[in-house]
């Protein structure tokens, strides 16, 4: 319980420090109405995935883009390399402030409903998510872009970034939906879902809210346990680990 409090506590937090979205046109009254069918995901032990299904409003005569950002960490992609017949880990770059998830849903296809630019400045579509590296000396801008892309892939390849972007259906001239789907290993943390409202290449109107990923239960014990008494952690898990393969002896030489 105490973790679904925080969770929801942190929740109302960051709902009342998201504010309204710059949009790429003249202010306008706002037409875009969106929600979630929820907005808190709980990670139990039998935790498998899960779909959250995003549902609004718009005015009509304009094309709906959403997307599902997780919290960002600094993430370092390494390259390997043959060493005297050995793989081993040659060169690597780092990256900042890199989304652990990210996924896009369209009502027609990213190009044909924007610009590069509005694109990129919205960070509409894998290509145009912000990939920075920390530090690039001596690499030049192919060899960046080499490890940009294979940290894309890495991501893809766990089912945390999207490969083929799901479609928004309109229900009508202003009702839309879309499923977003979480695979069993997304990480907790706070997501920030903002839904945009685009008509003749510019964005006309845009809503953000959050969703709350969670571990609760035995698992969010034993999370808790690991971040806050790291060194004991690690001791009992060494612990664990020499008495299983000590069991795991003497039943085998007794068989």
């Amino acid at each position: 319980m105490r973790l679904w409090r925080q969770a929801l506590q942190r929740l109302a937090t960051v709902a009342v420090l998201l504010g309204a979205m710059p949009t790429d046109g003249a202010a306008q009254a706002n037409t875009l109405v969106a929600d979630l069918s929820q907005h808190l995901i709980a990670i139990t032990t039998a935790f498998v995935g899960t779909n959250v299904v995003l549902f609004g409003t718009s005015d009509g005569g304009a094309d709906i883009v959403a997307t599902v950002v997780g919290p960002r960490e600094n993430e370092i992609v390494r390259r390997k390399g043959r060493v005297a017949g050995i793989w081993v880990d040659r060169e690597s770059l780092e990256f900042a402030r890199v989304p652990i998830y990210y996924a896009v849903a369209s009502s027609a296809p990213l190009e044909q409903i924007a610009g590069p630019e509005v694109l990129a400045r919205h960070e509409l579509g894998v290509e145009h998510v912000r990939l920075e590296p920390v530090d690039a000396e001596g690499l030049d801008a192919d060899q960046i872009d080499a490890f940009r892309a294979a940290l894309v892939r890495n991501k893809q390849r766990q089912q945390l970034y999207s490969r083929a972007p799901p479609s928004v259906s309109f229900l009508g001239p202003n009702l839309f939906r879309t499923t977003l789907h979480f695979p069993a290993n997304v990480p907790p943390g706070i997501y920030q879902v903002q839904v945009f409202e685009i008509e003749d290449g510019y964005v006309r109107d845009a809503q953000r809210s959050a969703l709350v990923i969670s571990k609760v239960g035995f698992e969010a014990d034993v999370f808790d346990f690991a971040q806050q008494r790291a060194p004991l952690y690690g001791l009992l898990a060494i612990v664990m680990a020499v008495s299983l393969g000590w069991l795991a002896g003497v039943i085998f030489r007794r068989s």
